[in-house]
């Protein structure tokens, strides 16, 4: 671990487990639990090893790099894949015991070859297209993939653990139609000869708001990580808790007199004689550099003040103000946590970047420390 590091995202075990917990709690069924993308920038092992802890049924990633590394860092736990480049090497999935998504006749042949030339079964998902339009095998070619996916069962080759597809999320009748085709692809597989352990088609959006969605198994991502994925909802109403606090610290402070130009292109002038505050944090750390001028605010001491001036690569400047006879250098700084807490809230930067939370956290950059911490919860 580095030490006296500048840039720190700390992350709420507790926080975690509480919000695997709390979707446990509303749909009653088995929870996986998606870690791509390193953790949505959490910390792909960390985020695992605590929704394992706080009830995962399954551990996923979209990659099978992503799995093996997770095998590799000590995760334990079922884990499952799903986005298949042409040269996946499946004899390392059946190696690790890693089960797979499977999305067409040639990725489940692929499959059932590196289970036979191991000696062993592979554990799969069928992974079906009910109109996302992305991976997943079209209708029209179920037939033939759920009668070979039964032959493989039937030889022992392949185990088939479930049956799932992904909701484009574009309105409670787009998700009906989607649940309707869902309801088809299982009835067709099982009238092939395989009745799946597992059936998931919900995301963390129609976990949070679909239970007719639910079947057995759900699969969330931003939940788990306590964040909304709805613009009018927040974590607390959705009884979920940011497991992400990102902070860092004062490395400068420089009083200023009225007029002073702050940082590139001097777009920032200071009305009034005032101190300014460096921190070393910037969009090479996944800080967006159009939050210059946003409005867009960080605590200091528990209060907020203003980021002024441009973000450059390593570093901003904020206007302390008042409280610059309190400030020291090392003092932290919070740019987003949990709200409850009094921190500013992720959201404040995707809404002014017209985008989600979702990619905030995953773009955090890999300067910044992850911090496991056992802190109690709010």
């Amino acid at each position: 671990m580095r030490t006296g590091s500048m840039r720190v995202a700390e992350i709420s075990l507790p926080a975690i487990r509480h919000n695997v917990a709390r979707v446990r709690e509303l749909t009653g069924g088995a929870v996986i639990v998606v870690v791509k993308a390193g953790g949505y920038g959490h910390g792909a092992a960390i985020t695992a090893q605590a929704a394992l802890e706080g009830g995962a049924t399954i551990i996923a990633t979209a990659d099978l790099e992503e799995a093996l590394a997770l095998r590799e860092a000590g995760v334990t736990g079922p884990i499952l894949c799903w986005l298949h480049g042409v040269r996946a090497d499946f004899g390392e999935a059946v190696r690790a015991d890693i089960e797979l998504g499977i999305s067409d006749l040639p990725q489940l042949e692929r499959a059932a070859t590196a289970a036979q030339e191991r000696g062993r079964s592979v554990t799969i998902h069928l992974k079906v297209d009910t109109g996302l339009s992305r991976n997943g095998a079209s209708e029209r070619d179920w037939d033939a993939f759920f009668a070979r996916a039964a032959a493989l069962e039937s030889a022992g080759t392949v185990r088939v653990r479930g049956i799932f597809s992904h909701l484009a999320n574009a309105g409670a009748e787009a998700d009906r139609a989607q649940a309707a085709c869902f309801d088809d692809a299982i009835a067709r597989l099982r009238a092939a000869g395989v009745d799946p352990e597992l059936r998931h088609l919900a995301a963390s959006a129609a976990t949070l708001s679909s239970p007719h969605l639910h079947y057995n198994a759900v699969r969330v991502g931003i939940a788990a990580y306590g964040l909304s994925p709805f613009a009018d909802k927040t974590s607390a109403q959705l009884g979920l808790i940011p497991a992400m606090t990102l902070r860092s610290e004062i490395v400068a402070l420089r009083g200023v007199p009225a007029g002073t130009g702050v940082s590139y292109g001097f777009n920032h002038v200071c009305e009034t004689a005032t101190t300014l505050a460096l921190v070393p944090m910037g969009y090479a750390d996944g800080m967006p550099r159009a939050l210059n001028g946003s409005g867009a605010w960080v605590t200091v001491a528990g209060e907020p003040r203003p980021i002024v001036g441009r973000i450059g690569m390593d570093q901003f400047i904020i206007d302390v103000g008042p409280l610059a006879g309190r400030l020291s250098l090392g003092d932290p700084v919070v740019l987003f946590g949990d709200p409850e807490c009094g921190y500013p809230p992720v959201e404040i930067w995707s809404g002014l970047m017209r985008t989600i939370n979702y990619e905030i956290v995953a773009s955090i950059g890999p300067r910044v420390l992850r911090v496991p911490a056992e802190t109690p919860l709010p």
